[in-house]
């Protein structure tokens, strides 16, 4: 699905262009991605690591460091500017209410969130993919530039086949760099993913990362995967190794509002326009509107739970009246459609019933005419009552619901010239 806009602004002032990546449940934890020296957010190891760890309950902020991308200011600063820009993409995170707990860095972004993590109190887990040991790894790929020492900007660089310019301080900058101290201090879990065959940064990186940290530290061979992680397989396996070690090391989440199972409570998430998260008693989704009204089209829109809420009950309805009557009715699909009121006409819900099974001609009818006896059929076809007053937030509780009265109506609608078998209870 498609992420949400987050920009910020970083130390210097200038705007950073952000993505912050959901998936279908409200996220668990919040990371921060940093992309590669010559990449930006809309890289592939960024989109693919960032939107696989959003499946697996996390939400990931991906941004364009200074200069890059659609990110203001000048690239080629150094690792001082990237480092900043971790922490003021952190801070703007807690800011917004998604507290950042990991960070993911790919390539010379795993030097900048190995260097950052100090200076983010919320971060418990660092993850780092194809990292150098040393920011000043990158001048392998200047000419001239090891054996100089200095450099007279802006220099046209060329890694991994992309091209760029540094500014004349950058070397400067590299030198007063000491990333093994760094990671000898970092204090956090440390997670090293790194392929072997990894020709712009090799994997001697890997080993010297590792023994400097101090445990706990966890090593992930890659195996074949490039630099890039080019191939959609291995950023998948990157961001389900990650997924899964950063879990031990999250903190518990606050315990959410207590919501009784006759309940339902829905509250913003301030991602996108018109996502909220809805919990019914244990289960929690996403509901929102598409990408063509201004929504990141992450879960059902109102309607879509609506004419879910009719199919569901439908289904359930004619399920139990044909297990009373003890007939062969294998598998119920219910498909239901919504066309919106006109000027002249009101919102029609256009419902489809599929019946597998050896049914004759007469159980079928009298299946579809329970089916027009649904409590939900009933509420949309004659009506309901809405009651609104304000609470005080937060709300420790929501009030229940009394559904008692829903289940009586199933019965009800079941119910036929044969009162001695009555149907079903639903817990």
């Amino acid at each position: 699905m498609p992420g949400a806009r987050f920009d910020f602004e970083n130390a210097a002032g200038r705007r950073l262009s952000g993505v912050l990546e959901t998936g279908v449940s409200p996220p668990r934890a919040y990371v921060v991605f940093a992309h590669c020296f010559t990449c930006d957010k809309r890289s592939h190891a960024a989109v693919r690591i960032s939107r696989a760890l959003a499946d697996k309950g996390f939400g990931v902020l991906r941004f364009d460091f200074t200069g890059l991308g659609e990110s203001e200011g000048d690239f080629g600063a150094g690792l001082s500017s990237d480092v900043a820009d971790v922490v003021s993409a952190v801070e703007a995170m807690n800011a917004a209410g998604h507290e950042v707990q990991v960070l993911v860095g790919h390539s010379f972004g795993g030097a900048a969130v190995l260097a950052a993590a100090g200076q983010c109190p919320t971060v418990r887990a660092v993850a780092v993919v194809n990292a150098p040991a040393s920011a000043e790894h990158v001048l392998r790929h200047i000419e001239g530039a090891e054996a100089s020492g200095e450099i007279e900007g802006p220099v046209p660089v060329e890694i991994a086949g992309r091209k760029f310019e540094l500014g004349a301080g950058f070397i400067a900058d590299l030198a007063e760099q000491d990333q093994t101290q760094r990671i000898a201090h970092l204090k956090r879990a440390l997670l090293i993913l790194h392929a072997p065959r990894d020709e712009v940064v090799g994997i001697d990186n890997a080993t010297e990362i590792f023994v400097a940290a101090r445990h706990p530290k966890s090593f992930i061979s890659l195996d074949d995967a490039d630099h890039l992680l080019s191939a959609t397989a291995d950023s998948d396996y990157a961001a389900a190794v990650i997924a899964a070690w950063a879990a031990r090391y999250l903190t518990a989440p606050e315990p959410a509002a207590e919501v009784s199972r006759e309940a339902v409570r829905v509250e913003e998430t301030g991602l996108g326009k018109f996502q909220v998260a809805v919990q019914a008693g244990p289960i929690r989704f996403l509901a929102d509107e598409p990408v063509d009204v201004g929504g990141l089209d992450s879960g059902p829109s109102p309607y879509d739970l609506l004419g879910a809420a009719l199919g569901a009950c439908t289904a359930m309805t004619c399920r139990l009246y044909a297990d009373r009557k003890g007939w062969p009715l294998a598998k119920i699909s219910v498909e239901v459609t919504h066309e919106a009121r006109t000027a002249t006409t009101k919102d029609r819900f256009v419902r489809e019933i599929g019946l597998e099974g050896e049914l004759d001609a007469d159980q079928t009818a009298k299946i579809l005419e329970i089916a027009e006896k649904c409590p939900v059929h009933r509420t949309l076809t004659e009506g309901g009552e809405v009651t609104t007053r304000a609470r005080p937030e937060p709300a420790p509780t929501l009030e229940a619901i009394d559904r008692g009265d829903h289940y009586a109506r199933m019965d009800e609608a079941c119910a036929d010239d044969d009162p001695a078998t009555p149907c079903p209870e639903q817990a």
